[in-house]
């Protein structure tokens, strides 16, 4: 499988989530391998002097729209969280830590819906270790890794090489080297693999 699509996310990030829900039927359509890079939105937003649509009523009301009408097309739950803006370092640092495990995709499949679909306050420890034990996964094994030096470490590292490598929001994406921001911008990612065939 030589395709590739790198994939810059922060779970805090709607237009993340909305991605997702896209990401691996458009993988399976051209043979892609998604490589995920879960990084600290806030931080890429204080290295580089950007912000979230919301901190602007006017733009943060019409994303909400536009969201709406992206999970509307796409067909999958959307419920904006009332408790947005999340510090989601823990829930990063804990996807960080299970990536390349067999645990991955049923804990970030979890923490996206809980988000996203079901609108839980996930920065909640007791709401996590809920959350995550329903999904299968050790909630006290999750706890314990996001604590570890290598997994702090590990995220830092990704999160600088997404602000080395000129992004600037979540989520982006790369194929064949050429980035692409925006869940709205799936379909310059799809032409960009098409192009790779």
């Amino acid at each position: 499988m030589s395709k590739q699509i790198e994939f810059f996310f922060d779970v805090g990030s709607p237009a993340s989530y909305l991605a997702w829900t896209q990401l691996e039927s458009m993988a399976q359509r051209y043979n892609a391998e998604i490589i995920w890079r879960p990084m600290l939105l806030g931080a890429v937003f204080q290295a580089v002097g950007n912000t979230s649509p919301a901190a602007i009523p006017a733009k943060g009301a019409y994303m909400l729209t536009d969201l709406k009408r992206f999970s509307n097309i796409y067909e999958v739950p959307f419920n904006f969280n009332p408790f947005f803006p999340l510090n989601t370092m823990h829930l990063m640092r804990g996807i960080t830590a299970y990536l390349g495990e067999p645990e991955f995709p049923s804990c970030l499949t979890a923490i996206f819906n809980a988000l996203w679909a079901e609108k839980l306050n996930m920065e909640s420890p007791e709401i996590v270790a809920e959350v995550l034990s329903e999904a299968g996964i050790d909630a006290t094994d999750f706890m314990t890794r996001i604590s570890e030096t290598e997994v702090k470490e590990r995220l830092k590292a990704t999160t600088e090489e997404a602000i080395s490598r000129g992004i600037f929001g979540a989520p982006s994406f790369f194929v064949n080297g050429e980035m692409f921001f925006g869940q709205d911008r799936l379909n310059f990612v799809e032409n960009a693999l098409k192009d790779s065939l």
